[in-house]
């Protein structure tokens, strides 16, 4: 089944907000009251719910608890995957310290950096090696993702070398820089730059 790109990002919000209500108690949600709490149209929220095969009752809402077992079968990982982040930098440690990095679907098995004061030790409970050992480390620990946090000159570079590997199914890449890779390489960009971009360009012609 393909699902579109948007489709998968409500897919998460929803189950973080359902996670929320939970922990709150509270029993049943409409989609009204899910749209107005995420800012999407309500007509959205049963779209998307029904395109998984979960209908709410009209008039009723949605069972909070039930529904969020099932958006979490829906985004259960088949296993554990295996994840190496290049560059700890100031980015590459917040998002160590991140929550949501906290995750039973992946665990970071191997960092690396250019840093000598840093490769050798732990940091925060994960072994640190050299850049240059990227192409080994993840070929050993058969690590499938990379999460690369380099300035942007350097960010092909790790790509390249990670890649080398033969393991990586997928690019997690927050350097501003556009990366070229193989056709069977997922590849996923944060861009904070470009979303800052966009959020001053609606709030430009907001009132035009």
């Amino acid at each position: 089944m393909k699902i579109a790109e948007p489709t998968v990002e409500r897919l998460v919000q929803y189950h973080r907000l359902l996670e929320q209500l939970v922990a709150e108690g509270q029993k049943v949600v409409s989609s009204q009251e899910m749209g107005e709490m995420l800012s999407f149209k309500a007509s959205q929220v049963r779209k998307d719910l029904s395109y998984f095969g979960e209908i709410g009752k009209r008039g009723v809402g949605y069972h909070v608890d039930r529904l969020h077992k099932h958006i979490s079968r829906i985004l259960a990982s088949p296993r554990k995957w295996s994840i190496g982040l290049v560059g700890v930098g100031k980015l590459g440690e917040a998002l160590l310290g991140y929550k949501a990095f906290q995750s039973e679907k992946f665990r970071i098995e191997a960092l690396f950096d250019v840093d000598t004061d840093k490769i050798g030790k732990d940091i925060q409970g994960i072994p640190c090696y050299s850049s240059d050992a990227i192409s080994e480390v993840v070929r050993e620990k058969k690590i499938e993702v990379i999460i690369i946090t380099v300035p942007g000159t350097a960010a092909q570079h790790v790509a390249d070398k990670a890649l080398q590997a033969g393991t990586v199914k997928g690019i997690l890449n927050f350097a501003p820089v556009s990366l070229s890779v193989p056709g069977d390489v997922l590849l996923a960009a944060v861009d904070i730059s470009v979303e800052l971009e966009k959020l001053l360009f609606f709030l430009k012609h907001k009132d035009e």
